[in-house]
Formats: C-alpha cells, sequence, structure tokens
C-alpha cells in the first residue's frame, strides 16, 4: 500500500477506481511523465560522475546539486505516481529499489502472517549549523535509534515487529510475499 491517502470516497471517481475494466486511456501524459522522469536521471547520472570526480563519496552524497537533482526525481516520481492513480486508479509502488534476490528468502526470518503490514516513518533534512562537522549520514544513528525505540513501543503494545531497518532516500523494503510464489 502506498502512502497516499483519500479523506471521503469522493476522492475516487467510479470509473476510475471502479471494479471493471477501463478502456480507452489516453496515455500521452504518462508518457510524458515517464519521459520527464528518465531525463532527469540521466542527468543525475551525469551530474554525479561529474561531482564524483570533483569529490569524495560523502561529499559527493551532500553536493547540492545531487541533493536537487534527488528532490527533482522525487516530485517527478510524484507526478508520475499521481498521473497513473489519477489516470488508472493505481497505487503504483515504483520507487521500490531490488536486487533480484527475493527468491532466496532469508532463512532467518521469522513467519510472515497473513495479516501483515509495513509502516513508514520519513524525514526531510538538511544541515544546520548546530551540526558542526557532523554529516547527513550521521542522520541513520538518529532514526536507528529512534526506530529501535519505536519497535520496542509497537511490541510492548502486544504486536509482533517481524522486522525493521533504517534506509537514506527510500522506504526500507521488506519482502512480505516470500510465501505467495511457493
Amino acid at each position: 500500500m502506498s502512502e497516499h491517502s483519500h479523506t471521503t470516497d469522493d476522492d475516487h471517481d467510479d470509473a476510475t477506481h471502479g471494479t471493471e475494466p477501463l478502456t480507452g486511456v489516453d496515455a500521452t501524459e504518462l508518457h510524458a511523465a515517464v519521459e520527464a522522469l528518465a531525463a532527469a536521471l540521466h542527468s543525475y547520472v551525469d551530474t554525479a560522475v561529474g561531482v564524483r570526480a570533483e569529490f569524495g563519496a560523502q561529499e559527493a552524497d551532500e553536493d547540492p546539486r545531487i541533493l536537487s537533482l534527488e528532490s527533482e526525481i522525487g516530485a517527478l516520481n510524484a507526478t508520475l505516481y499521481d498521473g497513473l492513480h489519477a489516470t488508472l486508479g493505481l497505487h503504483a509502488d515504483l520507487t521500490g529499489m531490488s536486487w533480484g534476490d527475493e527468491d532466496e528468502g532469508d532463512v532467518d526470518a521469522a513467519p510472515v502472517e497473513p495479516d501483515v503490514e509495513t509502516f513508514h516513518v520519513g524525514f526531510v533534512v538538511t544541515r544546520g549549523s548546530a551540526a558542526g562537522d557532523r554529516t547527513l549520514d550521521s542522520v541513520l544513528d538518529v532514526v536507528e535509534e529512534g526506530g529501535a525505540t519505536i519497535a520496542q513501543a509497537v511490541v510492548d503494545s502486544g504486536f509482533d515487529v517481524h522486522e525493521w531497518g533504517v534506509s537514506r532516500g527510500a522506504p526500507v523494503l521488506f519482502d512480505e510475499d516470500a510465501d505467495d510464489d511457493e
């Protein structure tokens, strides 16, 4: 499920979000959104190569040109999501990452119950003057501490936390459907 929510049932039109097949869709605007996203991704690669030629990896991660393009790409992803949602009624999960090893599974993972849901907390962070010489990478340590506190609070509320993690730039993805293919 996505972070997208609706305040009322009136936020959906019956045809786009209904149970019947949807025909006659003009995908021109959707293709334009994909082209804009692709162009931004190409620009990101070109800029990243140039920035990396000037700076080390950590400095490059925090370079304003990189951060600006990451923000632009995020906004273009949101535009594509909104277009797919408004046109087709889809709640597309297009920003996740996968390295192709989903079939292997995690032998140490707890068994997943049928009624499992993932939850995400997000932060948009910039370096303030009080950060001193700390980099944005150090935020992960703070978020990880907070994650441990939240996970324990969820357990203390009577729920089972099967997995949790922190990441920078995208939500942590969990393999919820590993048993579905068997």
